[in-house]
């Protein structure tokens, strides 16, 4: 899968804490309006725990759910590995949004040109954590600060 851009967007703390029993540990308006201003009119792909917890497709965009289990429902594509959720994205022919959970983030690590990283500014605990992984493959090429978060965007720069 090449044709199409691929981004991860994440909302995390320093401490790469991305969620707390099924749901983000914050509220942040801001941040929300900013995933929609990106994803919209694109393809997004999330696991089922992810799905569950949105509780609906993401309007004015393709829904890609990675999952063994869920049954086809309108407004949504089911993919049964993250691989076949690729090939389904590229037929699409737009920008891809990988929006979790960390298990679709770990394997979007290895296939992202870009990271959308939302940096939480206050500590939250939380029991879901973003995968490691390697800052030197990344350059920073946007920031932009909000009240409660700076949003940063990297670039790949080593495959």
């Amino acid at each position: 899968m090449n044709g199409v851009e691929k981004y991860i967007i994440v909302a995390m703390t320093r401490d790469k804490v991305i969620g707390l029993n099924g749901k983000m540990p914050w509220h942040l308006p801001e941040d929300l309006k900013l995933f929609k201003d990106l994803t919209v009119g694109n393809t997004v792909i999330m696991g089922r725990k992810t799905f569950e917890s949105i509780g609906k497709p993401l309007p004015r965009r393709h829904n890609l759910v990675v999952s063994r289990s869920l049954k086809e429902m309108p407004g949504v594509d089911i993919c049964r590995s993250f691989d076949q959720a690729l090939e389904k994205a590229e037929e699409f022919g737009k920008p891809v949004f990988f929006i979790g959970g960390a298990e679709i983030y770990k394997a979007a690590l290895e296939v992202a040109d870009y990271l959308y990283v939302s940096w939480v500014g206050k500590k939250y605990s939380g029991d879901t954590c973003f995968p490691q992984f390697d800052k030197k493959l990344w350059q920073k090429i946007e920031e932009k600060k909000y009240s409660d978060f700076t949003n940063v965007l990297y670039k790949r720069i080593l495959k």
